[in-house]
């Protein structure tokens, strides 16, 4: 399915007949991105299909209410970011009798992914990655990934382009350090 423009998403969807369609156009333009958005943040992969799914079922439910004060990429991208969250939050609650934290978990879950294809020093960025704590580490791969500008960070975070600058460089020196010792 070619790509289509939001605004020729959103005016499907407001036509009932062309709603199917509109959705149609929605998954297919932003579902492989949002995967690798949720997938860095959940890092297992059944557990980022689950969000990406309940991800789609909160934009199509709350695309009536869209106000367009910020553009469609925007505002799906921080509901499948605070879905990620969310599961990860629901993940830690379940596992309240570990010893360890939820990131142990999800380095472990990383080595024995059977979908992860990186080599060794791509394990051990993932593996640094995972010490940062959740923004940093969101705000880095967002950044050192995505290559996001800031300013639609702070769109999709609902921070300042500030904060975010600082939360990335401090983000990186963790990582080197990270990866220095180790």
């Amino acid at each position: 399915m070619p790509q289509v423009e939001d605004e020729i998403i959103l005016s499907l969807f407001r036509d009932e007949k062309t709603r199917n369609t509109a959705l149609g156009h929605l998954i297919s333009k932003y579902q492989q991105r949002l995967y690798w958005h949720i997938r860095k943040i959940v890092i297992d992969h059944d557990d980022s299909d689950d969000v990406l799914q309940n991800t789609f079922i909160k934009v199509w439910k709350g695309l009536e209410n869209f106000k367009e004060e910020s553009k469609l990429y925007t505002w799906i991208y921080r509901i499948a970011t605070n879905e990620a969250l969310t599961h990860l939050r629901q993940k830690q609650k379940m596992q309240v009798s570990s010893i360890n934290p939820i990131e142990y978990h999800l380095s472990k879950s990383l080595e024995s992914d059977n979908y992860f294809t990186g080599d060794e020093i791509q394990l051990k960025l993932q593996q640094a990655i995972l010490t940062l704590p959740e923004k940093q580490r969101i705000v880095f791969n967002m950044r050192y990934y995505d290559e996001t500008p800031y300013e639609q960070m702070a769109e999709i975070l609902e921070t300042s382009v500030g904060a975010l600058k600082a939360s990335y460089h401090i983000a990186a020196k963790k990582i080197e350090e990270f990866l220095v010792t180790t």
